[in-house]
């Protein structure tokens, strides 16, 4: 399956600029698994040691939090969406 993966800005270095690219993966841990494999450093970015997404790092399918689906094991359709999210903290 070809997903499409939105990169946010601060880590779109890893993908030399690109805000969007296209990976393979039945599921979500699958499509980000492949992600970091074509672009090395998502995996550090993305997850805590045990392997689960970290706090504030959010995973959506087209639109839709994976938290409350299957989380990463999420299932991915041809053609599907999938967004990486940064959660902002802070202020004031």
């Amino acid at each position: 399956m070809a997903v499409t993966v939105r990169v946010p800005g601060p880590l779109r270095r890893l993908t030399a600029g690109a805000p969007e690219v296209q990976i393979e993966g039945a599921t979500v841990a699958e499509a980000l698994r492949n992600l970091d494999g074509r672009f090395p450093g998502f995996a550090d970015r993305l997850y805590e040691p045990d392997g689960q997404l970290k706090q504030f790092v959010n995973v959506y399918r087209n639109d839709e939090d994976v938290r409350f689906a299957s989380g990463l094991e999420t299932a991915l359709e041809d053609g599907d969406d999938l967004s990486i999210v940064p959660a902002v903290a802070g202020g004031r």
